[in-house]
């Protein structure tokens, strides 16, 4: 959708049940972007929750080398991961945790793993936004082999990335607008409206409230839009 308004999402599409094995999974495409989002479930808590009755929630995130235009490292290769990857990975986490009520869940853990095969902007909302699909999907597993008693999933959650292009408020930006952008923001979303983080920065040139009120709007725009495919998805798995 490369002639798409500036008000308009890309082009989306999530297909569920792509990693046969995990107990939920989705493969998202955000114009050009695609990341694997899956939720494992494992029978135990860190040591910090043992014993406290509720479970937990983390995510993991990596770029496959050749997602990007040239060739990205393997972080095993390099024996530690980068500092953009641990910040990504945490704000995942972050963002999926209020999706999830914990006591419900008992003590076992959700582990969420991002993997980007193509990166074409905004890889950390796409995936925030396919792994909120690959949880509820886990959370049915759960429901449906007996191990949970109450559903523990709260409101969906999904991300969306805004900017000012070329002095033009811009929805879920590609990496041409990204790079070029006066102002770069990522926010995630409750289907309620409300806010889990925002990240927002003026690459080039200072924003006024008034231009933040307006990618604020657009980006609760987009995310109800996101919320809407994401529940067709986990309703027709």
């Amino acid at each position: 959708m490369a002639d798409k308004r500036s008000d308009e999402l890309r082009q989306i599409s999530i297909k569920t049940g792509f990693m046969p094995y995990a107990e939920g999974s989705a493969l998202v495409s955000c114009g050009n972007t695609q990341v694997i989002c899956t939720a494992s479930i494992e029978e135990n808590v860190p040591p910090f929750l043992v014993g406290k009755g509720q479970g937990w929630l983390t995510a993991e995130y990596g770029m496959l080398p050749r997602s990007t235009h040239t060739r990205k490292p393997r972080d095993a290769a390099k024996g530690k991961q980068d500092g953009r990857t641990i910040e990504i990975q945490r704000l995942i986490g972050r963002a999926l945790r209020p999706a999830l009520d914990l006591k419900k869940l008992g003590e076992r853990t959700i582990m969420i793993d991002c993997d980007v095969l193509q990166a074409d902007g905004g890889t950390r909302t796409a995936s925030i936004t396919g792994a909120m699909v690959a949880l509820a999907l886990a959370v049915e597993n759960l429901k449906a082999r007996g191990k949970i008693t109450t559903d523990p999933l709260g409101p969906y959650v999904a991300a969306v990335s805004v900017g000012i292009c070329a002095g033009v408020p811009t929805l879920d930006l590609c990496y041409k607008e990204d790079v070029a952008a006066d102002v770069d923001c990522n926010v995630a979303m409750t289907e309620e409206g409300k806010f889990i983080e925002i990240q927002g920065t003026a690459e080039h040139a200072p924003f006024s409230r008034a231009e933040f009120g307006t990618l604020l709007d657009l980006a609760e725009k987009g995310i109800r839009q996101l919320i809407a495919l994401q529940k067709q998805a986990v309703g027709a798995k």
